[in-house]
């Protein structure tokens, strides 16, 4: 099953937690064991698994990739927005989640996060939902 969330971020860069509209979804599903697939269908913006617990974490990875790909970089793409571009395929555009006991099956600081590169924007997340078919 494919399923949709909607996120509005609300800078040019920021990660938004989306951890819990992934439970949300997977507890309305009544999905007890198997995957989920987060994908986000975006040129300027990423998903990823990281550390969920302190904050500082989050402005490192943004303040780390502004220094590798700087706003003003010289670029040829006219939009202005290149270096989201170039940012958000470091990033990756899609997760793998494993559900097992119907929670999602993380590390202890471990949060799921869209990461936007080119706010704020509605943005979407797509998560396809593969049950196990043993349980």
């Amino acid at each position: 099953m494919l399923k949709r969330l909607e996120v509005r971020t609300t800078g040019k860069s920021q990660f938004v937690d989306i951890t819990s509209n992934i439970r949300t979804v997977l507890k309305s599903e009544h999905v007890s064991s198997g995957l989920v697939l987060a994908y986000v269908p975006h040129t300027t913006c990423g998903i990823t698994i990281n550390e969920n617990a302190d904050p500082a974490v989050k402005e490192d990875i943004l303040a780390t990739l502004e220094g590798l790909v700087p706003r003003q970089g010289g670029y040829r793409h006219l939009e202005g927005n290149a270096d989201a571009h170039i940012k958000a395929s470091l990033m990756g555009f899609d997760v793998m989640l494993i559900v097992e006991g119907g929670a999602l099956v993380l590390g202890t600081w471990q949060g799921v996060f869209l990461v936007e590169f080119d706010g704020p924007r509605n943005r979407s997340v797509l998560l396809k939902i593969i049950p196990d078919t043993n349980s």
